[in-house]
């Protein structure tokens, strides 16, 4: 059996592809965006509806989201690189990444963004330590389409935003992603178990 190097199992592991997200959280009246490409459907069945998302433990919505229980997902057209750009190459703990960018608060509290394809209101009922970011399990307890009353476009996938995205982005991208990979061959291995609190057993 022949032994892959690395660097190309990670890009035969692009092949498994999700769609590139908006995730918005709150805390104490803090509110946060960023963008992902590790969301996917947690459930088949249709009365129970859930997804999963892995988010780093040093992005500033990891510790919003595990303290509070709670987040929004949203889709993404596949023409709102501008969006991506103002969430995804910049620390909402330095600066308020949603000031300017349309949004209300939802039935959990959390921003709802009014310009996507698709949003999901979701209550984290567990989780999974995985060294570098934590799994979070969500019940989707609200959906909307934003401003629309329905999916416009098409739906924005990691593989089309780093094809498509403006060429003056990438050498940003490449330096946030190899960062991003430092960190998590850093502490990958570090796994510690966490009982998600209310599943508690006596």
């Amino acid at each position: 059996m022949p032994i892959l190097q690395p660097d190309t199992v990670y890009q035969l592991l692009r092949n498994i592809t999700s769609p590139v997200v908006a995730i918005t959280s709150e805390r104490d009246g803090k509110r946060n965006g960023m963008i992902s490409d590790s969301a996917v459907r947690a459930s088949i069945a249709p009365t129970v509806p859930r997804l999963s998302v892995y988010i780093h433990k040093f992005n500033f919505s990891h510790d919003l989201i595990f303290e509070t229980g709670r987040f929004v997902l949203h889709l993404l057209r596949d023409d709102q690189f501008e969006l991506i750009h103002r969430l995804g190459f910049a620390s909402g703990r330095a600066s308020d990444k949603l000031a300017g960018v349309p949004h209300r608060l939802g039935e959990l509290g959390v921003p709802v963004l009014d310009d996507c394809y698709a949003h999901f209101e979701c209550r984290v009922v567990n989780v999974m330590d995985v060294g570098s970011s934590t799994c979070f399990l969500g019940d989707v307890v609200a959906v909307g389409y934003g401003a629309a009353r329905g999916p416009q476009g098409a739906v924005m996938t990691a593989a089309y935003f780093r094809a498509h995205m403006p060429a003056t982005w990438r050498a940003q991208y490449e330096r946030l992603l190899e960062a991003a990979q430092a960190y998590a061959a850093e502490r990958a291995r570090d796994i510690r178990p966490v009982i998600w609190r209310g599943l508690e057993r006596s």
